[in-house]
């Protein structure tokens, strides 16, 4: 799948986590390997949900502070900072997905206790993924492969 693909695709997804967008009905047979942004952004809500809380508190603090222009510059610096307090805790795994659960977390918990700033979260979260995980998410074989092999 040609990385643009899977930019138009992350910001559907993006769009559908941090909208709390229900899943469309279909009319006929569903089939499990097609793209749908809201079944992934399901997944991706039990993802971050997983995650222990207790490790965003102070990383929330800041982003908190942040004007809404500097929303992208303290979420990239979180997600990393994040992922950074997790490689000896969790060298089992890959960065990529390291990366993918601290950015949804975190994106979650923002949106949650700064809705006033779900639309910078929603750019910040987007362009964290398509500037960092586009590849890997082409190498796993797009959002439905990630979706359905995360073993997080």
């Amino acid at each position: 799948m040609a990385p643009t693909d899977i930019q138009k695709q992350t910001y559907a997804v993006i769009h559908c986590l941090l909208r709390d967008l229900d899943m469309v009905e279909h009319d006929g047979p569903e089939d499990e390997n097609s793209f749908d942004p809201a079944k992934i952004a399901f997944k991706l809500r039990e993802l971050g949900d997983d995650y222990d809380e207790k490790v965003i508190q102070p990383l929330i603090k800041n982003v908190q502070r942040a004007a809404a222009d500097q929303v992208v510059t303290v979420f990239t610096d979180s997600v990393d900072s994040m992922c950074m307090m997790w490689v000896g805790e969790r060298a089992e795994v890959a960065s990529e997905k390291q990366l993918l659960e601290a950015a949804i977390t975190l994106g979650l918990y923002m949106k949650e206790n700064c809705p006033d700033m779900t639309n910078a979260v929603e750019v910040a979260v987007t362009g964290f993924i398509n500037n960092r995980l586009t590849n890997w998410i082409a190498e796993q074989g797009g959002w439905v492969s990630v979706s359905k092999n995360s073993t997080f």
